[in-house]
């Protein structure tokens, strides 16, 4: 980084001579968009600018975890607030603590996911099946072994780096709550990531307040015509201003931020010839790109041939299954079964024995009025035959000398005794004999047997 000294405070008659800056134009155009398995470039991810912020040496920043120094550089800050979020995973803790350069690697890629330049349709590992994102390696910010994660795990460890005050209560959530708190010395005022967060949000309220038109805050990390460490400076300057008060000496100030109040330092711009010797790959990131992106494309045709053997394997099977011989003992269908059940259950009977019927088993309390006798109507049937074929006139049941008008009286009798919560009594011409278990005598005619029936049916009260 370099010092203050090193900024000043640009004359009135340059500034229209300066390149104009060229600002983004909406906030779909921030996210980086890449096609799978293409790599991310350090133009990509502004490498330069992330090794400015993290790089920088200034202790300025009050400690958001427990430390032994009063206070800390950014890098600090930002890597200790990926490792107390509860939503850090235990493996990725002891690989921060065992690589301090992986932590540091994860720390730039957990900004630019803070930020919103990577959003969460991102992932950093070529063994990725899902379809919902895209892989991409990232040859400047992957020189340890570690896992990089993919950004929505990112995104989630991102929400969880709060200060534990603002576990249980609501976190900041606009500028001017986190200036009231800084100003009222509540330090720390919130934690770093929660502060970025909100920034990002109200870039455009505070466009005007602290950068000249056309740029905001999310300009800084894209690749715009503004020197790198400037960039990287105006970032510190926002982040010290916010978390540690606005009324407290920046370390980050200039001749031109003294002078104007409220705005960030000069923000230097930059020709085509002056731009292009930054963010410059190196031959080895670029060879390693390549042979990640063929790792890729070598995964995904294995997963592509062993889908579709499944596949096969799924369809031959079902073939199979369709042309196998109906010879062979079979498991009857749910329709045989069902009508199976629904039969009368009939005792074995030796030949010179009439055949019984039974209740059935699948129907409680109903009388089967099946027969040797043939086909039997319906109630109506029945009825529909009374009206067709008799005489409305008769006034006596001993007129209807028919063996379906002594069936219709058993149903409707059954009907009541079904009613009154009452057994079924069988069929009349099963009844036992009067002497032995019966006071009344045998049935005789239709008119007996309807007299017997219900006097059966009085017996039961």
């Amino acid at each position: 980084m370099a010092s203050t000294s090193d900024y000043h405070l640009q004359p009135a008659t340059n500034w229209s001579t300066e390149p104009p800056l060229v600002g983004y134009l909406s906030r779909k155009t921030l996210p980086i968009k890449r096609n799978d398995a293409e790599p991310l470039t350090r133009e990509d991810v502004q490498f330069d600018l992330l090794c400015h912020i993290f790089n920088d040496k200034h202790k300025v920043f009050t400690p958001q975890a427990p430390s032994e120094d009063p206070k800390v550089h950014f890098c600090d800050l930002y890597v200790n607030a990926l490792y107390m979020s509860h939503k850090c995973s235990k493996v990725l803790k002891d690989k921060m603590a065992e690589t301090p350069a992986f932590a540091v690697e994860l720390a730039k890629i957990s900004l630019l996911t803070n930020v919103g330049r990577i959003n969460t349709t991102m992932a950093f590992f070529p063994e990725m099946k899902t379809a919902l994102r895209t892989y991409h390696p990232v040859p400047s910010l992957q020189k340890t072994d570690g896992n990089a994660q993919d950004a929505p795990r990112i995104k989630n460890c991102l929400k969880a780096a709060l200060l534990p005050s603002e576990l249980k209560n609501m976190p900041p959530s606009t500028p001017e709550e986190i200036l009231q708190k800084s100003r009222a010395r509540e330090l720390p005022s919130t934690s770093v990531v929660n502060l970025i967060f909100v920034l990002a949000n109200h870039a455009g309220p505070l466009a005007s307040t602290h950068f000249d038109p056309p740029l905001n805050f999310l300009d800084l990390f894209l690749p715009i015509n503004i020197a790198s460490a400037d960039r990287a400076r105006a970032f510190l300057w926002l982040v010290f201003h916010y978390l540690e008060g606005p009324d407290q000496p920046n370390p980050y100030d200039d001749d031109y931020s003294r002078q104007n109040p409220g705005k960030v330092p000069w923000l230097r711009r930059l020709t085509e010839a002056e731009m292009a010797q930054e963010n410059v790959d190196s031959p080895d990131e670029i060879e390693w790109g390549k042979s990640m992106s063929a790792q890729r494309n070598l995964f995904l045709q294995r997963l592509v041939h062993s889908i579709e053997k499944e596949k096969k394997v799924k369809a031959a099977a079902s073939a199979s299954k369709l042309t196998e011989p109906t010879s062979g003992r079979s498991r009857p269908s749910r329709s045989q079964q069902e009508g199976t059940r629904d039969k009368p259950y009939i005792h074995y009977l030796p030949p010179d024995r009439a055949p019984q019927i039974t209740r059935s088993v699948s129907e409680d309390h109903r009388v089967n009025y099946s027969s040797s006798r043939g086909l039997h109507r319906s109630m109506l049937q029945h009825a529909w035959q009374v009206v067709t074929s008799t005489d409305p006139l008769a006034d006596s049941d001993e007129e209807l000398q028919d063996e379906h008008v002594r069936l219709d009286y058993s149903r409707r009798v059954d009907v009541i005794a079904r009613l009154r919560g009452r057994p079924p009594s069988p069929l009349p011409d099963l009844l036992p004999p009067a002497s032995s278990t019966s006071s009344y005598p045998p049935p005789s005619s239709i008119s007996d047997t309807r007299e017997h029936r219900w006097r059966t049916v009085e017996s039961w009260k």
